[in-house]
């Protein structure tokens, strides 16, 4: 491998804000904060708004819209009156 190419990776705590579930991963991303992890070892912070706690395709709670009856009420709302 070609030195110097290659990202540089280290642990990551990402947390969610909405749920406040965290965590521990490896990443490239740059972070200004940092936090003390259930080891004890402090390590860079993520926020995230949405992982996969409260994502609501993940959580079961997604509102299931079918397209049938949206195009249904278009037909019957926009229909010709020719008929």
């Amino acid at each position: 491998m070609k030195p110097g190419i290659h990202p540089n990776y280290r642990e990551v705590v990402f947390q969610d804000l909405t749920s406040g579930f965290a965590f521990l991963t490896r990443s490239t991303v740059n972070t200004r904060e940092n936090i003390t992890w259930e080891d004890g070892k402090e390590y860079p912070l993520v926020k995230v708004e949405v992982s996969s706690q409260s994502h609501p395709f993940y959580t079961g709670k997604q509102a299931v819209s079918t397209t049938a009856g949206r195009v249904d009420k278009f037909k019957s709302r926009y229909a010709r009156g020719g008929k």
